[in-house]
């Protein structure tokens, strides 16, 4: 969308090619001329920007079958023809079959320049409602994907939406559970690297000794026991992406190598000095406080200033109550579906409990207690460190918290309309929105 709309010109008389041009030049109209429907095919791609105007008698292709061939890609595109004397009948028929205009030679400066700025203007338009409607059924995808309604959870899908197509490197704080590698996956799908891999690594998951040869690969005999060529993860997510979590466990002297290829867009395996340029998205993930480690010598500052170009933090469960009653009916749908027996109908008791419970797991713990539930068990254990149950207190907090946020959301943010619906007074409700930080 951000490339500049261009009338490309298809015409074998070159004088006639370079009036096109010059004409439309005087009127800051930017063109391309080819003498070939050949060429023009070759030129004119999936998302190309811009319209044709074509010469009806072509060596080869002709304009006609240029037009057929334009419209089969993207109805959408604008495709005027020129014709001769004579070929008025032929260039009507090519109206009914999706031609934008027609200009009979020879024609006018101002005609050629009228029929190209109004086709312009018709493929902007098309144009722009096209990606509207991408991104409308990209933030429908998001939310069926991410789910919530509290602020935090709607200012990351806005921040996903906005980055996810960039490139550029990413880091993911939360803590576990909270849904880093389900982010990391919506950056990649939501991008225009989906097409190619999503390469996930878990840092902490790999003793040090085959940490190099995991994520850089090695060559044949390159050590002991390395029989053939590995290619690493990084080398494999060429043109996608590259997901890292626990990046903090990352030994400090491969920090030193993955900065270099971030650097470079270069590696070597283990056993070559032959650089190999590798185009990666990386998108790393943490649970600690990589500043902080890059202060106390633990983790590369330098690493560190790479990987943060931006930043999504994602909230911890118990700092987003209003969610749980969707999510755990989320995951409660899934449960069913997978053990193939109906879904339990959530009683005020059991979503009390749900709403008070401190949730250390964050959301992976939602979904396992969803699965209990599903199966017809107790929501929460009563030995080990899961709570058997919320207090008084705390279950009436957890409920005016939740009866608060819907009735802001039913009023977006009308503290009047929300405190009338409520039955109480705006300095109560404007009180009871700082206590529980809303």
């Amino acid at each position: 969308m951000n490339d500049p709309l261009r009338v490309l010109i298809v015409e074998d008389d070159p004088h006639v090619l370079l009036g096109c041009q010059q004409a439309l030049s005087l009127e800051d109209i930017p063109s391309d001329g080819v003498a070939s429907a050949e060429e023009a095919l070759q030129r004119i791609g999936e998302d190309f920007a811009g319209i044709v105007v074509s010469d009806i008698r072509l060596p080869g292709i002709d304009g006609l079958e240029l037009l057929a061939r334009l419209k089969q890609r993207d109805p959408s595109l604008p495709v005027v023809l020129i014709t001769g004397h004579g070929d008025i009948s032929m260039a009507v028929s090519a109206i009914r079959d999706g031609a934008y205009d027609f200009m009979e030679k020879p024609f006018s400066p101002e005609r050629l320049v009228d029929v190209a700025r109004r086709a312009l203007e018709q493929r902007s338009l098309a144009r722009e409602v096209s990606v509207l409607r991408r991104q409308l059924a990209g933030r429908q995808a998001l939310e069926q994907r991410i789910i919530g309604r509290s602020p935090a959870i709607q200012a990351l899908r806005a921040l996903i939406e906005n980055v996810a197509d960039t490139g550029a490197n990413v880091l993911i704080e939360g803590e576990t559970g909270t849904g880093k590698e389900l982010v990391a996956r919506c950056l990649h799908d939501f991008s225009r690297r989906k097409s190619k891999q999503f390469v996930a690594l878990n840092c902490g998951g790999l003793p040090e000794s085959l940490f190099e040869s995991e994520i850089f690969g090695h060559e044949a005999n390159a050590f002991t026991g390395a029989g053939k060529r590995r290619i690493g993860k990084i080398e494999h997510a060429d043109g996608g992406s590259l997901f890292l979590d626990e990046i903090e466990s990352m030994p400090l002297n491969l920090q030193i190598k993955l900065l270099r290829v971030l650097q470079e867009h270069s590696l070597e395996r283990l056993g070559s000095n032959q650089p190999v340029q590798v185009d990666c998205r990386v998108i790393a993930a943490t649970k600690s406080n990589l500043d902080e480690l890059g202060r106390a010598g633990q983790f590369r500052s330098d690493l560190y200033y790479r990987l943060n170009v931006v930043t999504l933090e994602l909230p911890a469960l118990r700092e987003r109550r209003e969610d749980i009653p969707l999510l755990f009916e989320h995951f409660l749908q899934l449960a069913a579906l997978r053990f193939d027996r109906a879904a339990p109908e959530l009683d005020r008791h059991t979503l009390a409990a749900l709403m008070a419970h401190d949730w250390p797991g964050n959301v992976r713990e939602l979904r396992n207690v969803a699965e209990r539930f599903a199966l017809g068990l107790p929501v929460f254990k009563k030995s080990g460190q899961a709570s058997e149950g919320p207090g008084f207190a705390e279950a009436v907090e957890a409920f005016e918290r939740n009866l608060l946020v819907d009735a802001l959301e039913r009023h977006a943010g009308n503290l009047s309309q929300a405190a009338q619906s409520l039955g109480m007074a705006k300095t109560t409700l404007f009180d009871k929105v700082k206590k529980y930080g809303l």
